[in-house]
């Protein structure tokens, strides 16, 4: 028994495709939602840059002063850890003062880098090319202990940035070896 052919369904010509215009509105519409969702891909790299790799470099630089100052001796008040390496005159060492307010720093307990972490010139005065700034406080809450207190900013938010300019804070305790 042989069968029939198939019938063939012809499709209407209206029904073949996309028409030019029809492709011309869906990009149209697809544009208008990428327009909108565009500046919040800005302010996620925005964010990602200040609260991500900023405040990572703070931490850092703190967290490397802090190491750097608890390596001195616990009587060690003339150290100069504003330079890299630290002498062994001209500078505070860990003599009890400072202060961990970098709006208001102390002489001799505040050092600055620049932006790729190289610590910049000492001085009476902050160098104008500073990116990171590095502040400590040395204190001694009971007879033979320290504590002591790094805070690193960073000299301004990424362009735009929201809220606060990054800034670290870390401390350590240090005892006295009698």
């Amino acid at each position: 028994m042989t069968r029939p052919p198939l019938s063939r369904r012809i499709r209407p010509r209206s029904h073949a495709g996309f028409t030019l215009i029809e492709t011309l509105c869906a990009l149209g519409l697809l544009a208008v939602v990428a327009a909108g969702v565009l500046p919040l891909g800005l302010l996620a790299t925005k964010v990602t840059e200040n609260q991500g790799h900023l405040v990572a470099r703070t931490t850092e630089y703190a967290q490397d002063k802090l190491e750097q100052l608890l390596a001195l001796a616990y009587g060690d008040t003339t150290s100069d850890t504003r330079v890299f390496p630290a002498t062994s005159a001209g500078g505070t060492g860990l003599a009890v003062g400072g202060s961990t307010n970098t709006a208001a720093p102390v002489a001799g307990y505040v050092d600055y880098l620049d932006a790729n972490g190289n610590v910049l010139a000492a001085g009476a005065n902050a160098p104008a090319n500073w990116f990171y700034m590095r502040a400590w406080q040395v204190s001694t809450p009971r007879a033979n202990l320290k504590l002591v207190t790094v805070t690193a900013i960073v000299r301004a938010a990424a362009a735009g940035g929201m809220g606060n300019i990054p800034r670290s804070s870390v401390s350590a305790l240090k005892t006295s070896p009698f």
